[in-house]
């Protein structure tokens, strides 16, 4: 039945790839890909793969344009070694908050990734929480969209809190709230903010529903430098907020986002392991690691037999 699944992985997270074909059951093939020294990459694929249904993970992470590049010179060479099937597992898919014509004069890079990975012979794309759903309307070729919900929705329930509030630090992060919080059945706040300009600052207006004595779950697709997200935790403090925790699907952490964490009232932030995290990111006591690898190795096995994935919805 899996006699021609082939998986195949970049440098961008070998760890999630690593246990993506433990839960899987079928080893990494064997290639090639580093750096000549003028900088530029080459691969080789030292597997046969001729006729074989290919699934490469590879999030386009830091350094996002070495492992963007990576994944597409992957793909050109599976296609010229006559791959029945390209799919591209992305758990992290960048540029993705560069998915409108926002400002005058400003590119849509979300669309230009995505014609990228097209263009170079993608059949495929698997990922994980899009910070954009119209994302997936920039292919022209089939796009899964899974979600990290009901991974932290059952990690949640077995902390078994008490007096549990959703929030979502903005009013764009509603319905991903919302889906959580319906999953934990417990209320909904939203924080009303204002970002002003491209260097990531925010001013945070007022937050949205009763906090006051409350364990908060502040919920978001990605963390980056975490100035919105420790604002808002900020603002629940005030509020009355009895305890706060925060989840966020892509650990990015950039900048001085650790040590503002480590001063926050945030008990824990809950990540993924959708971006690896650097020693000094996994040694912080306030970050826990989540992994979706069984949930990656559910669905490319039911894309390579043609079933439902609704399985990982529930």
């Amino acid at each position: 039945m899996y006699a021609k699944l082939k998986l195949i992985t970049g440098n961008a997270n070998r760890p999630l790839a690593e246990e993506v074909a433990r839960y899987a059951g079928i080893p990494l093939a064997d290639i090639d890909l580093f750096k000549f020294s003028n900088d530029e990459s080459f691969v080789k694929i030292n597997d046969n793969v001729r006729g074989a249904d290919v699934f490469v993970i590879q999030p386009t992470c830091r350094p996002v344009n070495d492992n963007l590049m990576d994944l597409l010179i992957i793909i050109d060479a599976l296609k010229r070694a006559s791959a029945q099937r390209i799919n591209c597992v992305i758990p992290y898919y960048a540029y993705a908050r560069s998915d409108k014509k926002d400002q005058p004069r400003v590119p849509i890079t979300a669309k230009l990734v995505a014609d990228l990975i097209t263009v170079a012979g993608a059949d495929r794309v698997i990922t994980v929480d899009l910070h954009a759903d119209q994302i997936q309307g920039f292919f022209n070729i089939p796009v899964d969209h899974l979600f990290s919900i009901p991974s932290f929705a059952r990690y949640f329930q077995s902390m078994k809190m008490d007096n549990v509030v959703v929030v979502s630090p903005d009013s764009g992060g509603a319905i991903r709230a919302r889906a959580l919080a319906k999953r934990l059945d417990c209320g909904l706040a939203i924080g009303d903010k204002r970002r002003s300009g491209n260097n990531d600052q925010t001013e945070l207006l007022n937050i949205i529903g009763d906090v006051a004595g409350k364990t908060a779950i502040l919920f978001d697709d990605i963390i980056d430098t975490g100035g919105s997200l420790i604002k808002v935790a900020h603002a629940l403090h005030k509020q009355g907020t009895q305890r706060i925790f925060a989840a966020c699907t892509h650990g990015v952490l950039s900048g001085s986002a650790v040590e503002n964490l480590e001063a926050s009232p945030i008990e824990k932030l809950f990540v993924t392991n959708t971006i690896p995290l650097v020693e000094e990111k996994a040694n912080c006591q306030k970050i826990v690691q989540l992994s979706i690898a069984e949930m990656l190795a559910v669905a490319i096995k039911k894309i390579h037999i043609e079933e439902s994935l609704s399985v990982l919805f529930r």
